[in-house]
């Protein structure tokens, strides 16, 4: 059977994890499984009623708190609220990125002209948000497309793994930025430039086609660390991304291929 999640830390008050990539954080259905908090239920005993503290998106994987006392979720969700949490993300991203490292302040809001209703986009109108990255490595890897006989053809394209800082923690803050930057991250089926991909994959519709465009099983997204100061106390829980992540990071095309 698949494992629940794997426990970065955990003490009377605190329960943290690494979320797996592809689960949702709220219950949708009936299966126990199919969420983190369900998955959290199961882990923790029947009884138990675990609070959120910080939420992700049901594709990008990482540290995600959960309070065990609905006071604990409270004190904890306050510091959020305050922006007195730092956010570390690992983010793989189409093309070279040039700079060593930059800031992207751009306000965002809703997409009105998008098909996808969560959508939102950078408008002048928006929320203030704010994000920092510096470039950990540059690559290239070898992408195959069907050639009109029926084989593949492999060429080589540019990526870049980023690490990702969220000053502020709007929706899809981070994807949304970095395809402003004009470098979307792997696997984005809302923001990689053709947003049929995410209907596709709600109406349960992909085709093999379509994954093949992707690349990778889900977007290439990982939270890797919070620290904050909770109770006179700095708190850092970090956790590495899943293997297919980790894979796709550090590859490199060979040479003259």
């Amino acid at each position: 059977m698949e494992k629940l999640f794997e426990v970065v830390y955990e003490d009377d008050e605190l329960l943290v994890v690494n979320k797996p990539a592809g689960l949702v954080c709220h219950p949708t259905k009936t299966d126990e499984r199919s969420s983190l908090i369900g998955r959290a239920r199961l882990y923790l005993g029947k009884e138990s009623r675990p609070h959120l503290v910080n939420r992700l998106d049901r594709e990008t994987s990482g540290v995600t708190l959960m309070a065990k006392r609905e006071a604990t979720a409270g004190e904890l969700g306050r510091l959020w609220e305050s922006r007195q949490v730092g956010k570390e993300y690992l983010a793989i991203v189409h093309g070279h990125v040039l700079e060593t490292g930059g800031v992207i302040e751009a306000p965002l809001g809703k997409d009105e002209q998008s098909r996808v209703a969560i959508k939102d986009r950078v408008r002048a109108d928006g929320a203030p948000a704010r994000t920092e990255f510096w470039v950990e490595r540059r690559f290239q890897y070898p992408v195959c497309k069907p050639a009109g006989d029926g084989q593949s053809v492999g060429t080589n394209h540019e990526f870049s793994l980023l690490r990702v800082r969220p000053p502020t923690g709007r929706k899809h803050q981070i994807r949304i930025h970095l395809a402003h930057l004009g470098h979307p991250i792997v696997g984005d089926k809302l923001y990689g430039g053709d947003e049929d991909l995410y209907l596709a994959l709600v109406e349960n519709r992909l085709t093999p086609e379509q994954w093949r465009r992707l690349m990778v099983p889900h977007h290439a997204l990982h939270a890797r660390e919070v620290r904050f100061v909770w109770r006179g106390e700095e708190r850092v829980f970090s956790a590495e991304p899943e293997a297919w992540f980790a894979r796709f990071a550090m590859a490199e095309a060979a040479e003259g291929k």
